[in-house]
């Protein structure tokens, strides 16, 4: 029997929960053409990775192309070099696409949300000028459910981040093939792929809820370990004669 290292172990089952989440969810299909949104963090570098290396199997056939938006009136120092190597050496096409976004002119909206709007308005622009039908981002296990708590908890909203959205307005999919993978895993590819960090200045950032989030689903898997699939689940089994009725007024 063969013996694996730890960092095989490790890598053998991020591509196992990776390939799982790509087939129960569908996400790819012959002939898809498909656009990475790579900002240069850890999950999108995985993300690239895998998705280049699922692109050689037979089938379902796909090509993928990067791209990587530069927010200018931002301070994030991508080293677009290495990014664009990155890429490259995995047989990815490389693109970058510079765009930016005034905070004052919409007050109700929060600096990170107005960020992220127009970074994915740019990967649409992309995505159409390199013909691709479908948008694939780096959110993991981990952002699905701190997105289903902070919604939970800021929104009054049992929501998250689907694996698949079908955009019918735009006529894009947006697809998020490591929706099982767990970012501990994808903290340990990282460090086995020697990933270059890029350095982040947001002055937003601070301003975020995301972190705190994260503490909360750690604090859950604390008190039970399976938590995270408890919430997981939780997502497809709705008991709705168990839960307020849709014509109950609000307490």
């Amino acid at each position: 029997m063969a013996q694996f290292t730890e960092d095989e172990k490790i890598m053998r089952r991020l591509e196992q929960r990776f390939n799982k989440g790509v087939v129960k969810y569908r996400l790819i299909e012959d002939g898809d053409n498909i656009l990475i949104g790579l900002s240069g963090g850890k999950d999108s570098l995985a993300l690239l990775e895998l998705l280049a290396r699922r692109s050689r199997i037979l089938k379902p056939k796909f090509t993928v192309t990067a791209v990587h938006v530069g927010m200018t009136n931002i301070p994030y120092q991508s080293d677009l070099e290495y990014l664009k190597g990155y890429s490259e050496g995995l047989g990815v096409p490389f693109v970058h696409y510079e765009t930016s976004f005034d905070p004052s002119t919409d007050t109700r909206k929060s600096p990170c949300f107005l960020c992220s709007w127009n970074r994915r308005k740019a990967l649409f622009t992309v995505a159409k000028e390199q013909g691709c039908n479908k948008i694939a981002l780096g959110h993991h296990m981990d952002d699905i459910l701190e997105t289903l708590l902070m919604n939970i908890t800021f929104q009054g909203a049992f929501s998250a981040m689907p694996p698949k959205l079908v955009m019918r307005k735009f006529d894009m999919t947006i697809i998020r093939p490591m929706c099982l993978v767990h970012e501990a895993d994808l903290i340990e590819m990282a460090r086995i792929r020697s990933f270059y960090k890029q350095i982040k200045n947001c002055p937003y950032e601070s301003q975020s809820n995301r972190s705190d989030m994260k503490d909360v689903l750690h604090s859950l898997e604390k008190l039970n370990p399976e938590a995270r699939y408890s919430l997981w689940g939780s997502m497809t089994n709705i008991q709705e004669e168990l839960l307020p009725g849709m014509n109950e007024h609000d307490l």
